[in-house]
């Protein structure tokens, strides 16, 4: 019994710390000179965070949100100038570059802390762990970099110092790949209730580009049931199907009503496809980079 206890207690150990990092991640009174918190931290969960941002919030819920730690930093030497410093706590790694992904800018200049973040003259967001960080100024159209970075960089300091990319797009990580590209949808991948979720990103091969994607299932039934379910809807609503299977792994190529030439196949828990194909045999060479990064066989 006492045994039992102290595991139960040493279980509960994190969530006290992450909740006590949520309560000192935002420095205070300030990050810099002249500038220092106007009002006290606020805290936001799932059931108010549309008071903070109205028309967002829903975006953040699939992701795993729970909490929102929130100041705002005032500057002396021009009290309507201020800074919104916003830490998202989301459900894990991969759901903080999955909310960050909706933000992410491709031609702007990187940031350097966190995992991968970006800035502009309005605003500097990056991820770290499991913690997504927003800044962005009001009162002006834009603020020095050196402001930004100053804030940012206090933040990073106070998060755990993983700065890891998620492990799930080293899937996609293939020579065909558009860098920064990376999207992580958390429900309803490419819209279709059935790929419940996965990763997408942009491909070009010789000049072609399309579109890649990775089903996580959580497990090889579960994969196959999705794959069947896909299979079912192009010969309903799609052209030109042609399906091969062998013990372990199936895969067809077919016109999707939405996203034209489609090559998928299931294998193991997932299923690795590309959309939006013109040339099914430079679709069939990315599949091949992706099975590849995946450690899987050749097609039937």
């Amino acid at each position: 019994m006492i045994g039992m206890i102290a595991m139960t207690l040493m279980a509960k150990i994190p969530l006290w710390a992450d909740d006590n990092l949520m309560k000192n991640v935002l420095p205070l009174p300030g990050f810099a000179e002249d500038w220092t918190a106007k009002d006290p931290l606020n805290f936001y969960d799932r059931e108010t965070l549309f008071e903070h941002i109205n028309g967002e919030a829903e975006l953040y819920i699939p992701y795993g949100f729970d909490m929102l730690a929130t100041v705002t930093y005032v500057n002396r030497s021009n009290p309507d100038v201020w800074l919104i410093a916003d830490v998202y706590r989301m459900g894990s790694l991969l759901d903080a570059f999955g909310i960050y992904a909706n933000y992410r800018r491709a031609k702007a200049a990187g940031v350097p802390f966190g995992a991968d973040g970006f800035i502009l003259p309005s605003q500097l967001m990056f991820y770290q762990d499991r913690y997504f960080v927003r800044l962005q100024v009001t009162g002006a159209t834009s603020l020095q970099q050196k402001i930004y970075l100053a804030c940012g960089r206090a933040i990073a300091h106070k998060l755990p110092k993983d700065e890891r990319r998620p492990r799930e797009l080293e899937m996609v990580r293939i020579p065909a790949l558009v860098p920064g590209s990376e999207r992580y949808i958390p429900q309803s991948l490419l819209g279709y209730a059935f790929f419940r979720r996965g990763v997408s990103a942009d491909a070009v091969l010789e000049g072609k580009p399309m579109q890649i994607f990775v089903v996580m299932s959580d497990d090889q039934a579960a994969a196959r049931k999705a794959f069947a379910q896909y299979r079912s809807y192009l010969m309903a609503e799609g052209r030109d199907l042609q399906v091969t299977a062998s013990l372990d792994l199936s895969a067809l190529t077919a016109i999707d009503p939405l996203y034209g030439g489609v090559v998928a196949e299931q294998t193991g828990s997932y299923i690795i496809g590309v959309i939006r194909v013109n040339d099914i045999s430079a679709a069939k060479q990315i599949i091949e980079q992706m099975r590849a990064r995946m450690g899987g066989r050749k097609s039937p």
